[in-house]
């Protein structure tokens, strides 16, 4: 079931693109890993699977942030993840008019949660 809180935290981005870029990843996070759990949490959404992290986003001025947990052993082309994360959480910055790969986010989804089951 959709948590409500979430929906009201798409909508209230300042831009379109925003709010549906948000919608797109909490389509993509539902449909790649099975049981998860979304909730708002800081005041951003955070979806956990067993209780354990699995990933978060939040609305920043000028782009959506994603950060994957349980990603120390992902794999992405050089430049993908943002420089400096911690070895375990990997960021990606969705900006306006940015190519996303959801096809791409579900594999990385899938791969990072696998080990919570």
């Amino acid at each position: 079931m959709m948590n409500q809180e979430l929906s009201q935290y798409f909508d209230n981005a300042d831009q379109k693109w925003q709010t549906d870029t948000c919608k797109h990843l909490r389509e993509t996070i539902l449909q790649s890993v099975p049981g998860i759990e979304e909730l708002l949490q800081y005041g951003k959404p955070h979806y956990k699977k067993d209780g354990k992290l699995v990933c978060t986003y939040n609305i920043a001025k000028a782009w959506v942030s994603f950060t994957l947990f349980n990603a120390a052993s992902l794999e992405a082309p050089e430049g993908f993840f943002e420089p400096g994360d911690h070895p375990d959480r990997r960021t990606i910055r969705i900006r306006e008019g940015q190519n996303t790969d959801y096809n791409f986010l579900a594999t990385l989804l899938q791969q990072a949660s696998g080990p919570l089951s």
